[in-house]
């Protein structure tokens, strides 16, 4: 199994970045899919990006494309949502999650997330 901690949250001004970290263990890593989704108060967990297991391939949803960017590293098992041009509506609870079908993140089904981590993006 595989077991996610997000880090990485905080506080942040319109325009400004933040880099999201997803800290995984587990002997299989490098094989997951990766993901995260976002959910903020009164608000359904909505898909942000996702990466497949070999980084060859990344899907965005259309309201961060062009200012996020997922990555991971296989090497320090850890996947990474570099955040730009940061907006209010941005401001959610992130999670990151994992399986092996891209089909299962790609649609908030996997078997593993993480607990979460607060990005708040003032005025």
């Amino acid at each position: 199994q595989v077991q996610l901690v997000e880090s990485g949250g905080g506080l942040v001004q319109a325009g400004g970045s933040l880099r999201l970290s997803c800290a995984a263990s587990g002997r299989t890593f490098s094989m997951y899919n990766m993901g995260w989704f976002r959910q903020a108060p009164g608000k359904e967990r909505e898909f942000v990006a996702a990466l497949t297991w070999s980084g060859s391939s990344t899907y965005y949803s259309d309201s961060v494309k062009g200012r996020f960017t997922i990555s991971r590293d296989n090497a320090k098992n850890t996947v990474y949502l570099q955040m730009n041009s940061l907006k209010p509506e941005d401001t959610a609870v992130y999670y990151c999650n994992a399986d092996t079908s891209m089909s299962r993140v790609r649609a908030g089904g996997s078997v593993y997330w993480g607990q979460g981590t607060q990005v708040t993006v003032s005025s």
